[in-house]
């Protein structure tokens, strides 16, 4: 009994000094448990597509044919800044590098349109100027208000110092959609898809060996959403007069730097 206590002691005795050695070197760039907090810039393109039936009923002021509008070169720019933070853990094998992380940003990356003047969107009066029956609104805007996904990252050491990884997996957003007018409607909604990126992370072993500092880029492609109506100002689909199908793609780059700290390995516990 007292030779299995003893050995017992002896591997956990063994175990702090594998991980103090560890602490004392430093791990290298994405290796072990990190955490870390970024600051950056985010760009992206919304492209629009609207299907709409018309209004070509008989006895109807102001018929018009239906048909569809689209954006199919460029878009409506996205613009902002962002800030988050990831938590991951990697794995060193020689001058390779294997790893999972998780990520979660805010910020204020947005379009908004206005206009100087009444844009019209019903008017049940039939007079030609916007009056207490028109409905209009006078601005749109869409705002990322918060993304967030879990990557997986495979990476080569240019030396001991300094990782160059690449990672792909899936974020989410959510947006928050205003239309400023005779009522003001709010809306949220999510969308997300495939992310991938690449990062360049290097040792500021000066400060502490654990400590790096990292650039990244992140690309997502948000895919295809449906988009029928803001709060309560839903479509009406009534045959051959009025209703429409809205369909909005896009996609969002963001430029990043930041600080990461490693601070646990788990061959420690073996």
């Amino acid at each position: 009994m007292k030779k299995i206590k003893l050995i017992i002691a002896a591997v956990g005795l063994l175990c702090l000094v594998s991980s103090s050695a560890v602490y004392a070197d430093g791990f290298a760039p994405g290796e072990g448990l990190y955490i870390g907090a970024f600051a950056g810039v985010g760009t992206g393109i919304v492209q629009p597509k609207i299907s709409t039936n018309g209004n070509t009923a008989a006895g109807i002021d102001r018929n018009h044919e239906g048909g569809t509008f689209e954006a199919t070169d460029g878009g409506l720019g996205l613009q902002g800044i962002e800030g988050g933070g990831v938590l991951g853990y990697g794995y060193k094998m020689g001058d390779l590098y294997a790893g999972i992380e998780g990520e979660m940003a805010a910020g204020d990356v947005k379009f908004k349109l206005t206009s100087n003047i009444n844009v019209e969107l019903r008017n049940s009066g039939g007079t030609q100027n916007c009056a207490s029956t028109c409905q209009y609104v006078t601005s749109v805007e869409a705002t990322k208000e918060w993304t967030g996904g879990m990557f997986g990252r495979l990476g080569y050491y240019v030396n001991n110092d300094t990782l160059l990884a690449f990672r792909g997996g899936v974020l989410v957003s959510k947006f928050e959609v205003q239309t400023v007018g005779d009522v003001t409607y709010k809306e949220d909604f999510y969308g997300g898809g495939p992310s991938f990126g690449a990062s360049l992370e290097s040792r500021l072993t000066a400060i502490d060996p654990n400590l790096s500092v990292r650039m990244d880029t992140v690309y997502t492609d948000f895919l295809t959403a449906s988009v029928f109506g803001i709060g309560t100002n839903q479509s009406n689909n009534i045959a051959n007069r009025s209703g429409h199908d809205s369909e909005v793609t896009g996609s969002a780059l963001s430029a990043r730097v930041g600080l990461q700290y490693s601070f646990f390995d788990m061959n420690s516990l073996f």
